[in-house]
């Protein structure tokens, strides 16, 4: 199967039923795929289709499904930019990957018009949203479409065929593209259907954002293969949320943690209000024990359930919520049919309950970076694993245990010391909302814990009171040395929290970070 068939079959089953909600906007399931069949034949059209690299930078928007979907079933590649790019972020990433048309929301048009003269690649662009006129160097997406017909377009596209590139961080400071093909994904999707807990009669909530892989690849893509509606949220807001639960009777929903803790922790928050939502899929970054308990405390009708993957490899383990206390500390088992081990540096598999680095391989991989072969050739060993950069374990039941990221690890005197241990405990005390643990320079160590806490609302509590509570719980050289209270912790657009931000003024004029 291709990406685009993912759309069309689901349109032939289910032609009148409302496929996008976006606000006062509403498109259904043949009215999506008469969209991405006209903005195919356009990108054919004008030479921007099969062997071209095109782009969308937009948050999440009515239009973002058929240009995704008509990019796909063009044969273009279509790149997925953040929409919180800087403009240097945003410059590097159009001229590396070589765009040649950009697809940009209205809201976000004058980032990429003010840099066109750095831009000397980028042919087209197409400003899309509602009320929009054309700007000089800019046509409006009525335009480009013209007098495209919406059949469905005829081109020789393989399963094997790159057709998306997301963004994940670089070594250089810059983002590094991730090309993946129509199996990759649509592998992924086809998992998540058979293996979450997601129902065919379920009304999704899409607030996690599409250019990122867990929002649109392995959350809104397995909803169109399942024919189901998608409210579409343009950027999160706890309680927008859950105006659009009540208003829509949303029954399914995607977050990050720090999305769940603004719900679970608002003033506002209204059991009955959520009454609908029945099934909540989480991951993208790690969840407490004590998290987890405060969100089954305060939405207990909730299904809960983990995921863990990342943008070149895949959706890769979920947990099935009758293990979500037993198992807590684990991401849940790999999908049933994946390859998955955790190797020693020599790249070698290690027993049950020795923790190294994750590893998988199969044909939901990445095909690389572009234009990074160095790079790719690192992440991936000779027999063709590829290497997540995490580390973790296997239990004796075959549940995965992550450890921590192998690049957040904190060598303190010789030790390995996972900052996830120490915010798992620093989450235990009842006045803690928010933490964020890494390494700071030490004269003597080499460096050792420190952490960035937000306590509850109204909550007091003193830095020595905070520590003695975690050497109750850990060895006393992996307590934090340093912590400091703060109202916030700086996120990434899909809610991520940013440590390398948070670390890097401790870190100032010294010759290396380690």
């Amino acid at each position: 199967m291709l990406i685009g068939s993912i759309l069309a079959e689901t349109a032939t089953k289910f032609p009148d039923k409302l496929a996008i909600i976006c606000g006062e906007d509403s498109l259904t399931y043949a009215e999506l795929e008469n969209a991405s069949n006209c903005l195919a034949n356009a990108l054919i059209r004008e030479d921007l289709a099969k062997g071209h690299n095109i782009a969308i930078y937009s948050a999440n928007q009515t239009e973002y499904p058929s240009i995704f979907f008509g990019s796909a079933k063009s044969g273009g590649v279509l790149a997925h930019m953040s929409a919180r790019f800087s403009s240097e972020e945003l410059i590097s990433v159009v001229n590396k990957t070589e765009i040649e048309a950009l697809f940009v929301h209205s809201a976000l048009a004058d980032n990429v018009l003010s840099s066109r003269d750095k831009l000397p690649n980028l042919k087209r662009v197409i400003v899309f949203g509602a009320g929009v006129q054309a700007k000089d160097g800019a046509e409006t997406l009525d335009q480009f479409l013209g007098d495209a017909d919406n059949s469905s377009p005829q081109v020789d596209i393989k399963e094997t065929d790159p057709f998306g590139i997301t963004y994940t961080g670089g070594t250089t400071g810059f983002p590094k593209g991730v090309v993946v093909s129509h199996e990759a994904r649509v592998i992924g999707s086809i998992r998540a259907a058979r293996e979450m807990e997601i129902a065919l009669t379920d009304i999704m909530c899409c607030s996690s954002p599409f250019f990122h892989i867990a929002g649109l690849f392995i959350w809104y893509q397995t909803g169109v293969m399942m024919g189901l509606t998608s409210v579409i949220m343009p950027a999160w807001d706890p309680i927008e949320f859950m105006d659009l639960v009540e208003k829509h009777k949303i029954t399914a929903a995607f977050m990050v943690p720090t999305q769940i803790n603004s719900v679970i922790s608002h003033e506002a928050l209204d059991q009955e209000r959520l009454k609908t939502l029945r099934y909540v899929n989480y991951g993208a970054a790690p969840t407490s024990l004590a998290q987890l308990k405060k969100q089954i405390a305060s939405l207990p009708d909730v299904i809960w359930q983990e995921q863990y993957g990342q943008s070149e490899a895949g959706n890769l383990t979920v947990r099935s919520p009758e293990y979500n206390l037993s198992k807590s500390g684990s991401v849940g088992r790999p999908y049933s049919d994946l390859e998955m081990a955790v190797f020693d540096r020599n790249d070698q598999p290690l027993p049950i309950g020795e923790p190294g680095e994750v590893v998988t391989r199969g044909r939901q991989v990445m095909l690389g970076y572009y234009k990074e072969r160095d790079q790719t050739k690192e992440v991936f060993t000779r027999d063709g694993w590829i290497r997540t950069g995490d580390v973790g374990y296997f239990d004796d039941d075959g549940f995965l245990f992550l450890v921590d990221r192998s690049k957040d690890m904190i060598i303190s005197g010789g030790e390995n010391i996972f900052p996830t241990e120490i915010e798992e405990a620093l989450y235990g005390h009842e006045a803690v909302n928010e933490c964020a643990v890494f390494g700071v320079p030490d004269d003597h160590w080499g460096e050792v814990p420190a952490a960035h806490v937000v306590l509850e609302e109204g909550s007091s509590l003193g830095e020595d009171d905070l520590v003695e509570f975690c050497t109750k719980v850990m060895a006393r050289h992996k307590r934090p040395r340093l912590i400091k209270f703060v109202t916030s912790l700086p996120k990434s657009a899909v809610g991520k929290i940013q440590k390398n931000i948070i670390r890097e003024p401790y870190w100032v004029q010294r010759d290396k970070n380690i």
